[in-house]
């Protein structure tokens, strides 16, 4: 198999896409992707991502490539765990406090930062709707995010998100107390949970 099957195999098994640090661990050299983009057999879609054309841009996956310090947080995660019907036009990322990275310069992008104990605090991997890996905080830590941050949030999205999770059958209540306490709102997350419970 030759350099540019290489690459192609690998972003069709790949949803249809490939980085410069994937074609790297294939040892393929990066002149190969520029060949392919100049072929029209690739698109550059991102600094180092690359997708096949007949395939759907993923802004969703081609952001969380631009950094490893990044996770999907408040009105972005709700959209993600399908706890949210409204499209992210700005997406909600959380960074440690020291992040120095390209989504500073990013207007599509809205940073929250956060104390680097708590960065990890129920980071997960979620699918994409196009079947991408992204991180994303998980269902009880976003709950935490969206009470901690309620006055910055869109009361709509915000009121949803806190029924769904008052109906969600396999909600995890000791989890949302743990990680409540971590984020020094455990007071706040009592009250509403007492109300919507």
């Amino acid at each position: 198999m030759n350099n540019y099957d290489k690459i192609l195999n690998y972003a069709k098994e790949n949803h249809g896409y490939i980085t410069t640090k994937e074609a790297e661990s294939l040892e393929v050299n990066s002149t190969f992707l520029s060949n392919l983009v100049t072929d029209n057999k690739l698109e550059r879609v991102g600094v180092g991502i690359y997708k096949l054309p007949e395939y759907p841009i993923d802004h969703f996956y081609i952001l969380s490539k631009s950094s490893k310090h990044m996770c999907y947080s408040h009105a972005t995660a709700l959209f993600l765990h399908n706890m949210s019907d409204r499209i992210p036009l700005v997406y909600d990322i959380t960074v440690p406090y020291n992040y120095s990275g390209s989504l500073l310069n990013n207007e599509h992008v809205s940073l929250r930062y956060v104390k680097d104990d708590i960065f990890n605090l129920g980071m997960t991997d979620i699918k994409t709707m196009n079947d991408l890996p992204v991180k994303c905080y998980d269902v009880e830590r976003t709950i935490c995010d969206i009470i901690k941050d309620n006055k910055h949030m869109d009361k709509e999205i915000y009121t949803k998100a806190l029924k769904w999770y008052a109906e969600k059958k396999d909600r995890d209540i000791l989890k949302l107390v743990k990680y409540s306490q971590k984020m020094n709102i455990e007071q706040e997350v009592a009250e509403i949970m007492q109300v919507i419970l």
